[in-house]
């Protein structure tokens, strides 16, 4: 059986109230994949980029992991996650279309 390691990590106060985000654009290339995570409001014209993840694609692929296993959890708990407004405007995440090398 596989023991698991338990780890603290630190929090700056300037980044535990968290950045609001309603869109991410991803995009990779064959070294690192980019997740922008932005936020489309009502009454600016552009959304606005409030934060970049830049990641090696193992850690990309841990990452859609751990996000699944969460979903499932919260569903579980909660029940499904409907998608119905996906005709409203761009979904989240968005995926780019990134560098093919």
């Amino acid at each position: 059986m596989e023991e698991k390691k338990e780890f603290s990590i630190n929090i700056k106060p300037e980044l535990a109230t968290g950045k609001y985000s309603n869109l991410a654009i991803i995009t990779h290339s064959r070294s690192e994949f980019i997740i922008d995570f932005a936020a489309m409001l009502p009454g600016i014209p552009k959304p606005e980029v409030v934060s970049r993840m830049i990641m090696n694609p193992e850690h990309a692929k841990r990452l859609l992991l751990a996000l699944q296993d969460n979903v499932n959890k919260y569903e579980a708990q909660n029940g499904p996650i409907g998608l119905n407004d996906m005709h409203q405007g761009p979904a989240f995440p968005i995926s780019g279309n990134g560098p093919k090398s």
